[in-house]
């Protein structure tokens, strides 16, 4: 099983990219935020994106997810749903034979840090109540919190910035606490370079200058089946890079 999650920052600016992506990696689960756009901004073949079941959940211009499932994996197409603390089209849930996948994309909480720190306590209860039922769970997406310092370079360290905050991290770890593991970690535990945003300017990406934004998130019984997972920073023009998880079995028999 392949799961991929990219914040695109513009889905109708990359489109060129997300179908060379799609073409190349051919994930089982394909997770995107900020695609900024609703669905009648969207080209035909990206609202229905040929051998995949798609989902697109957003708004002109800001914020949105998408959620697509390749459905040589699944044959049926998936239930999607929204649990009720979406807003601004910030999570779609899709709930597959085996498994259940977010695509995520947490507020940045430059404007309004409240609602960011809301959104993590109902996404904290949302993976509460699977551990609690003992349902594998994925979730996947732009979390905009860097859970650690060695998830940020040095020179963007600033202890106390909304994205390094303690009460932030104090809730992801709460999150992650519940049954999931953060998968990228658990492959490359030592590496202080693994950032998977930069900022777009001073060639940041290009110098390997950013944070690690973007997770990928697996109840242990998925996890402990991890075959890979990298950061694809040399792909697409995004602010962000794709994050690619293997997974050994597929999306039928995970659990």
């Amino acid at each position: 099983m392949k799961i991929a999650t990219w914040n695109v920052n513009g889905v109708r600016a990359r489109q060129a990219q997300l179908q060379e992506f799609i073409g190349q990696e051919q994930p089982d689960v394909l997770c995107l935020q900020e695609i900024k756009a609703s669905v009648d901004q969207l080209p035909v073949w990206l609202c229905e994106i040929e051998g995949y079941w798609c989902y697109w959940h957003g708004t002109k211009g800001y914020s949105g997810v998408a959620l697509h499932v390749r459905k040589e994996a699944i044959p049926d197409r998936p239930q999607f749903h929204h649990p009720a603390f979406d807003y601004e089209s910030r999570i779609v849930v899709a709930r597959l034979p085996s498994l259940t996948v977010a695509s995520i994309y947490v507020p940045n909480g430059g404007k309004d840090f409240d609602a960011k720190m809301r959104f993590l306590e109902s996404l904290d209860a949302f993976a509460a109540e699977f551990e609690a039922a003992g349902e594998p769970l994925v979730l996947c997406g732009d979390m905009n919190v860097a859970l650690t310092d060695m998830d940020v370079h040095p020179k963007e360290l600033k202890p106390g910035i909304i994205g390094q905050r303690p009460d932030e991290r104090a809730l992801m770890e709460r999150i992650i606490g519940h049954g999931l593991v953060d998968v990228h970690r658990r492959v490359e535990p030592d590496n202080p370079w693994l950032f998977t945003w930069w900022a777009p300017w001073r060639s940041m990406r290009q110098r390997n200058i950013g944070w690690r934004l973007d997770l990928i998130l697996a109840s242990r019984a998925i996890a402990d089946r991890t075959v890979s997972c990298v950061v694809q920073r040399e792909v697409g023009t995004s602010d962000h890079g794709p994050v690619v998880a293997v997974f050994d079995g597929t999306t039928g028999s995970t659990a």
